[in-house]
């Protein structure tokens, strides 16, 4: 088969193409080899990437000891902790669709034959599994690494922390400004995505599971030495698949043929064995319609239903981070529980060239004669700050083998029965919204408290700090999904007070939104359909009964239909009005425009809706 670089590459017509190849550092011996992209997410404003400039060059070293030739280029990326709380974070989730078309934009410029990903927090890594199977050209993923969780001396006892303490601690009523700064230095001590399973280190734990990456990409830490080793193998790795896909016809080694419908459930039954955020939902469903799969929110609640929850990491859990995963055996470990239940697809292929099935038993850290494995997951956290990759190579003393009580358990002894993550449905969400069911204390999984109706995340967080919201209240946020926000901002800030305020076990949430992986409680979001499409989440008023059953998966507003009906056609009766926020002020740019105006809803994942854009294409030829 012929590379797809031919048609830049070779023939008289090329002459000048291959004088701007030569200009790159294109030496005559190299053309004819597969050229591969290697797609860097490098920037100094995300620690999940501050150190993945210097990676991009080891990468190109090891493709071209391999036979490739390594071309480099960047997308952006946007820290959501940074932007989270203001309008900053309606630019996150667009900025995944941006990040897509940038891959496709390079890729297809310049014909490249093949991708490594070089990716690490919540937008990019999806972003690129998009523009992976949009492409459907070889394609590796290796993320940046987590983060290692910090230490904090709070108030007489010493405790692992992570980004997300800092909103429980500094927003507590009674602490102090030495405890707001101690745990500000405190939480986010190394490069990498943030310590806890968060929507960064979900997505990367879920290319490992979906076969996109090699094992330990989810959870060996960004610092450490272990880490190298999956960089270069991923390296060699992706020359290897473009040889065999375009030399031997082995098509099993694309983006599409990894991505099935087998594949994908695996991936959401991965998430939902580790509690993984609520938004690798939308990501999942996106990466599916570039994939071409029939894989839709009911297969999430189906999933659901009967995968076992078997490993809690914060903010779930207290004190349990991803290095703590990585030690009881990362996600080899889980996808091996999974199969053992019979909750895995045991044939999908995988970029290691052979089906799941035939090499977990190789990663299995129970299994003494592994000893491959057991020093992988071993790796451990330098406890140093750092900013540089590959800075120490700590090991843990003992491995967690515990399956009956460890942070990894097997299905008979399951945290729960079902996953953790939960897709619900009713009259307030006809279309479903979700519940990483993980993080809910249990005398929520049942509750039923009043509405106190909040047009933004704003004057959300002015009524819980003004202690407007109170015990047995559901803060309804809406007006924030992609469309009408736009962008579907995410809702860390509001439900990190609440907790701060002791309101996590006593009160609830629920939006058009979305939550950031770091998010617990009662925390309901991507109710569809959206308020600014019609949703009925848009005619609840203060002091309406909202009721929450997790173990039935029913939202419900105890309304009657002829008052919805009613107050539907008050709404309806404002015309140009209809379904918009009545007292916010916000400033909406071009660019976030046009991408609510294509926005699917979040039960379709947020990406571009199809259909829309098919029927304005259709309008536009009537003009």
């Amino acid at each position: 088969m012929k590379l797809r670089s031919d048609k830049v590459t070779v023939g008289a017509m090329n002459t000048g193409a291959r004088a701007l190849w030569r200009a790159t550092g294109t030496t005559t011996e190299e053309f004819g080899r597969p050229i591969i992209g290697i797609a860097n997410s490098f920037t100094e404003m995300v620690p999940g990437h501050v150190h993945l400039q210097a990676l991009g060059r080891l990468v190109a070293r090891e493709i071209r000891a391999a036979g490739g030739v390594p071309k480099e280029f960047n997308t952006i990326a946007v820290d959501d902790g940074i932007a989270m709380g203001h309008e900053g974070m309606m630019y996150s989730l667009p900025s995944r669709e941006l990040i897509a078309d940038a891959c496709e934009y390079m890729a297809n410029a310049h014909a490249i034959d093949a991708m490594i990903c070089l990716s690490n927090c919540d937008k990019i890594t999806p972003a690129m599994m998009m523009a992976a199977n949009r492409l459907n050209i070889p394609t590796i993923f290796v993320s940046g690494g987590p983060m290692e969780s910090g230490k904090f001396d709070y108030r007489g006892q010493t405790k692992r922390v992570d980004a997300i303490d800092t909103i429980y601690v500094a927003g507590a009523q009674d602490a102090t400004q030495a405890e707001i700064d101690a745990v500000e230095e405190a939480a986010c001590p190394t490069c990498g995505s943030c310590a806890l399973m968060g929507t960064a280190n979900s997505m990367n734990c879920l290319t490992e599971a979906l076969g996109l990456a090699l094992p330990g990409n989810g959870t060996i830490l960004a610092t450490h030495t272990d880490r190298e080793d999956l960089f270069r193998l991923s390296a060699r790795r992706i020359v290897a698949m473009a040889q065999a896909y375009y030399r031997d016809g082995d098509d099993s080694v694309l983006p599409r043929s990894i991505c099935t419908r087998e594949g994908l459930e695996n991936a959401a039954r991965m998430t939902m064995a580790i509690g993984g955020s609520t938004n690798t939902i939308l990501h999942l469903l996106a990466v599916a319609q570039e994939a071409g799969v029939d894989f839709s929110i009911d297969d999430f609640d189906r999933i659901s239903r009967d995968t076992p929850c078997l490993c809690k990491v914060s903010p779930s859990v207290h004190e349990i981070f991803i290095e703590d995963m990585h030690r009881a055996g990362g996600v080899m470990a889980v996808a091996g529980e999974l199969l053992k239940a019979g909750r895995y697809h045991p044939k999908n292929p995988t970029v290691l060239g052979k089906p799941v099935a035939e090499y977990l038993a190789d990663w299995d850290i129970t299994n003494p004669d592994n000893t491959e494995a057991r020093k992988m997951f071993s790796a451990g956290p330098g406890g140093i700050r750092s900013i540089r990759a590959f800075s120490q190579s700590s090991r843990f003393k003992a491995l967690d083998t515990d399956r009956e009580t460890g942070v990894i358990r097997g299905a008979e002894h399951a945290f729960s029965h079902d996953g953790g993550l939960a897709v619900l449905r009713g009259n307030l969400a006809p279309d479903s919204c979700v519940v990483k069911s993980a993080g809910v204390p249990e005398n929520l999984w049942q509750f039923r408290g009043t509405a106190i109706v909040c047009e933004s995340m704003e004057e959300a967080l002015e009524k819980i700090q003004n202690g407007t919201v109170k015990a047995g209240h559901v803060v309804v946020i809406r007006y924030e999904g992609p469309r009408g926000g736009p962008g579907m901002r995410e809702m860390l800030t509001p439900t990190g007070l609440m907790k701060a305020m002791g309101l996590g076990d006593k009160a609830g949430l629920i939006t058009d939104g979305r939550f950031s992986g770091a998010t617990s409680g009662l925390s309901v979001g991507h109710v569809s359909p959206e308020a600014a499409s019609g949703g009925a989440i848009a005619l609840v008023q203060d002091g309406d009964v909202i009721e929450f059953d997790i173990p039935n998966r029913r939202v419900h507003l105890d309304v009657s239909d002829e008052e919805l009906a009613a107050r539907r056609a008050e709404m309806l009766a404002q015309g140009d009005k209809a379904w918009r926020p009545a007292t916010r002020q916000r400033e909406v740019s071009v660019a976030l425009r046009a991408y609510g105006l294509l926005a699917a809803s979040a039960d379709k994942g947020g990406a571009r809706d199809l259909d829309r854009l098919a029927a304005l294409e259709r309008f536009a030829t009537t003009l």
